[in-house]
């Protein structure tokens, strides 16, 4: 695979709020534009969820099957190389449709998030 082009003219935070929008279209190669080809995401703080883009793509495939699947930002936080997003994402969970919230946890590097983790809260069905 060829590693795309880096972002460098786009902030850590311009790169996590283009990765969440093509989050929310579904759209996987808009999505994967984000991500560095040795990218690893984690539930927090050290739980090894995905490492490299065909897992990080094979992983939100599924995800974006999800008829309701839609992360709403409520509030952002960047320093330096690390954003901090809290979301309400709505999802089908195997019970049925519901929402979550969530703390993601960014490293943008060279104009790609290099490492992401995410804690969650328990789900609220709807």
């Amino acid at each position: 695979m060829i590693p795309p082009a880096p972002l460098p003219t786009l902030t850590p935070e311009q790169v996590v709020d283009g990765q969440l929008r093509a989050y929310n279209a579904k759209d996987i190669d808009s999505f994967m534009a984000y991500w560095a080809l040795d990218a690893r995401i984690y539930q927090h703080p050290d739980t090894l969820l995905a490492s490299g883009a065909d897992e990080i793509r094979a992983r939100h495939v599924v995800r974006f099957r999800e008829p309701n699947l839609h992360g709403r930002l409520l509030h952002r936080v960047a320093v330096g190389a690390t954003v901090v997003d809290h979301e309400v994402v709505t999802r089908t969970f195997a019970d049925g449709p519901g929402t979550v919230e969530v703390i993601g946890i960014y490293e943008v590097l060279a104009g790609r998030i290099s490492r992401a983790w995410f804690a969650s809260g328990a789900p609220v069905l709807a």
